[in-house]
Order: C-alpha cells, then sequence, then structure tokens
C-alpha cells in the first residue's frame, strides 16, 4: 500500500506512534469495565446506543438506556490534564477541538433519543466511576419500574 505524500504527523515516529494508539480496550476502559462488572451489573461492549447514530459508546446498558463513554485526556482536551503538543500544536489543538464539538452532538442526539449519557475522564478512579455507573443505571430501572 502507497503511503501519501503528505501527513498530518511531525514525523514517520510519530505517524507510527499515533496508528498503534487503541480505539478501544483501553487500560483505562478495561479497569473500569471490571468495576462496574464487579458491581453485578452487565453492559454491552463498543455498542452503538442509537442505530441511526454513528457513534459508539464504551459501555452500554440497553433496557435504562445508558451509554458511558470514557474519554481521554489528551483526545477529548480534559480540563485537568490536557497537555498541548509541542509539535505541529495548530493540528493537535483543531484535532481535540473537533473531538469535544463531537463529544457534545453525540450527547445531544443520544438525549434526543432518549438516552442518558455518562462521560468519564479515563484519570477518574475506576472504581469511584464505576459507583457513578451503577448509581445511574440504579436510577434508571427504578423510574422504569414505576412507569
Amino acid at each position: 500500500m502507497a503511503r501519501p505524500t503528505e501527513s498530518w504527523a511531525s514525523s514517520e515516529a510519530v505517524r507510527t506512534s499515533m496508528q498503534s494508539n487503541k480505539g478501544r480496550d483501553t487500560k483505562p476502559e478495561l479497569a473500569l469495565r471490571r468495576a462496574v462488572h464487579a458491581l453485578g451489573l452487565r453492559y454491552r461492549v463498543a455498542f452503538r446506543p442509537v442505530k441511526a447514530v454513528r457513534r459508539t459508546a464504551d459501555l452500554v446498558f440497553t433496557k435504562v438506556k445508558v451509554a458511558v463513554f470514557m474519554d481521554g485526556c489528551f483526545w477529548h482536551g480534559c480540563p485537568v490534564h490536557h497537555t498541548v503538543a509541542a509539535t505541529n500544536a495548530g493540528f493537535w489543538a483543531e484535532k481535540v477541538r473537533r473531538n469535544r464539538e463531537r463529544d457534545a452532538e453525540t450527547n445531544r442526539l443520544l438525549e434526543e433519543a432518549g438516552w442518558h449519557v455518562l462521560r468519564i475522564w479515563e484519570h477518574e478512579d475506576p472504581i469511584k466511576a464505576a459507583e457513578r455507573v451503577a448509581e445511574l443505571v440504579h436510577q434508571r430501572r427504578q423510574l422504569d419500574q414505576r412507569e
């Protein structure tokens, strides 16, 4: 396969490194999944909550319509841990801006479809994050039982 002559990467090493980043099953995501599972909750992994919306949530509770996203601090512009790229800064700033814009659009689209969205930063303690997930899922189950 021929390589493009122009690349977004500042070097071939950077390109290779970025291409090797995982889209799912990252260490923080696996830690969250283990913690949620340990609380007795079962969920779908890497699932589209709304088929017509091309967005995949990391954990999905279909019956109670809860979608959980694990956001990386660099990729999604964490207010605590996001760092500005030293090389190709304009490209990466725009990339993060677009990611945050898409995150907001995803939240809106899912909420309009009756879903509850929970976003968790990769730096969050997985046990505490799992407790937040469980609390929302249990609240939704209680509401469903009342209706």
